[in-house]
């Protein structure tokens, strides 16, 4: 049997060895790349937080809050005095010293 028009009647081009031989040079430093890229660990992730402004002033007056002193005999008096119901309140003064507070808070006078 004749196989007829093989390569359309041109004439077989001689292999470049050279060009050959680079590149499967080529193809394996690419495949190694992949390889090395594929197996390679990414970066641990860095997690970080930020507090606002208000969350940090908060902070602090709770730090400041259990550093305080306290007055453990005045305590101890206060408890018994509202327990006996010997514990009178002025509602003038409490008054005063709620606006007081809030003026100190709110920035208000």
């Amino acid at each position: 049997m004749a196989i007829n028009n093989i390569n359309n009647g041109l004439p077989k081009n001689p292999v470049d060895n050279g060009k050959v031989s680079q590149q499967n040079q080529t193809q394996q430093a690419q495949q190694q790349a992949t390889a090395k890229s594929a197996t390679a660990a990414p970066a641990p992730r860095q997690d970080s937080v930020s507090l606002t402004q208000s969350a940090q002033q908060l902070n602090q007056v709770q730090k400041k809050g259990t550093e305080a002193p306290v007055n453990q005999e005045k305590v101890d008096r206060l408890k018994k005095a509202i327990q006996s119901g010997d514990y009178q309140i002025n509602p003038e003064v409490l008054a005063s010293k709620i606006a007081k507070a809030e003026a100190e808070i709110f920035g208000t006078k």
